[in-house]
């Protein structure tokens, strides 16, 4: 009965803290425009710049950002800017054409 019990609580706390863990980071999906390897490096890049982000990870094929961040630290709003002063238009966030044009050629999206 008290390995049942002591079992039984292990599997609560670690569900607890695993539980904190996800809350902590939650997971973001960010449409982000681009072309290339040049541009994943570049996007992926300004988005860990940014302070509590934990991971990203863009795809070539569907344009999408996936992040995961600590809320307590930044928002996908921030994350956003920091990818359009990259030269890379988001979801909510338009890069300037000053930053856009400073782009390489191969990495010019259709606006």
């Amino acid at each position: 009965m008290k390995k049942l019990v002591a079992t039984l609580t292990l599997v609560l706390l670690t569900s607890a803290a695993v539980s904190a863990q996800e809350k902590e980071q939650p997971k973001q999906v960010i449409a982000v425009k681009g072309q290339c390897e040049m541009c994943k490096k570049r996007i992926e890049k300004a988005a860990l710049d940014v302070k509590g982000v934990r991971s990203v990870d863009w795809s070539i094929a569907d344009q999408q950002l996936t992040v995961y961040l600590n809320p307590k630290k930044t928002t996908g709003k921030e994350v956003q800017n920091a990818i359009a002063k990259a030269g890379h238009d988001t979801a909510a966030v338009k890069a300037t054409d000053e930053a856009y044009n400073g782009l390489h050629s191969c990495c010019k999206y259709e606006r």
